[in-house]
């Protein structure tokens, strides 16, 4: 059984205790729930890995409360800094020159380190607290759907998982944007998220273009995996999931071994008369569409369907990262 903390003040001191003897506790974040550990402990770090059945050449992100701490972990240029002063605390991460007392481990041997400070208040009490900066990629089975409630981790992990602590639904539902700011004058995009290019580009005067890597396999050369969710099978359900064209409106059978996911709801045909039809969002807010991706995708993949078909985002803004996630589920990428 999963030992599930809340947040109050004795839970958060005894959540403090456990990381610091090297124990891993699955830990809220405003973007989805991380399996953490102490970053400076191999031993820890090593069980993560265990854990998750992740591969050691997939790099982990750091978190950190504040630039105390991610100047124990990285060198700052003046890109970078600009950077935190507009989005941190919040759901982007830096790719930074690391600093030797990292591990390798966090790294996968990489000279670079990704950091973050999250702004979920609840895991900023346990970081400030405890002054640890926490690896924590997230708490579920490597390649599944991501989990953005405490119950999607105890879902995944089961009883290999001994401690939680529980956050309530994380606010923005998706992985952080990942920028690789080695280079503070030539900015790279490893992973889109809600914070956008045109964004990370208003901030920095520079133009940060799309040109995420689009194919990273396990079984290929991982030499361009600089970052975590760079793989081309990742966020995945066990149901195939097959992506049909924004706008369109598919003619399939009407038979309960089929699944329908649409964008918006106000678009989706009177003439559809399929009898599993969900939607990611209302009236087409993409934030909102976001925030329910992963929550949806779980709840249709429980359901049992032999196909899940789900029509692609916008591809402007925030839909970009949705549909980055959706190619990488469904293999497509």
């Amino acid at each position: 059984m999963t030992k599930i903390y809340r947040d109050r003040p004795e839970d958060i001191t005894q959540v403090i205790q456990l990381l610091s003897k090297g124990k891993v506790v699955a830990v809220p974040t405003e973007t989805v729930y991380g399996l953490a550990a102490d970053t400076f402990n191999i031993s820890a770090v090593r069980q993560v890995f265990n854990i998750k059945g992740r591969p050691f050449i997939d790099p982990l992100i750091v978190h950190t409360f504040d630039m105390e701490g991610v100047n124990r972990l990285a060198s700052l240029n003046p890109s970078a800094i600009k950077l935190a002063n507009v989005f941190w605390p919040g759901p982007l991460t830096l790719v930074l020159p690391k600093k030797p007392e990292v591990p390798g481990i966090v790294t996968a041997n990489l000279n670079t380190v990704a950091i973050r400070i999250p702004m979920h208040p609840v895991l900023r009490k346990v970081l400030e607290d405890s002054k640890l900066c926490l690896a924590a990629p997230s708490a579920n089975p490597f390649g599944y759907i991501s989990p953005t409630t405490i119950e999607h981790v105890l879902d995944s992990l089961g009883d290999n998982l001994e401690y939680s602590l529980d956050g309530g639904a994380c606010s923005v539902g998706m992985e952080s944007t990942i920028i690789d700011i080695t280079n503070p004058t030539k900015p790279i995009l490893l992973r889109p998220g809600v914070i956008t290019c045109d964004m990370l580009s208003k901030t920095l005067g520079l133009e940060v273009k799309n040109t995420y890597p689009k194919k990273v396999s396990i079984t290929n050369n991982t030499e361009g995996l600089r970052a975590p969710g760079m793989m081309n099978k990742h966020y995945s359900p066990k149901t195939r999931l097959i992506i049909f064209e924004l706008g369109k409106q598919l003619h399939i059978t009407n038979d309960k071994s089929k699944a329908l996911i649409y964008f918006n709801r106000k678009t989706i045909s009177s003439m559809t008369k399929h009898i599993n039809i969900y939607w990611l969002t209302e009236d087409g807010d993409l934030s909102e569409a976001a925030h329910n991706l992963f929550h949806l995708l779980r709840t249709v993949d429980q359901k049992e369907y032999d196909v899940i078909y789900i029509e692609a985002a916008p591809e402007k803004g925030i839909g970009v990262a949705i549909n980055d996630r959706l190619k990488r589920a469904s293999n497509e990428s």
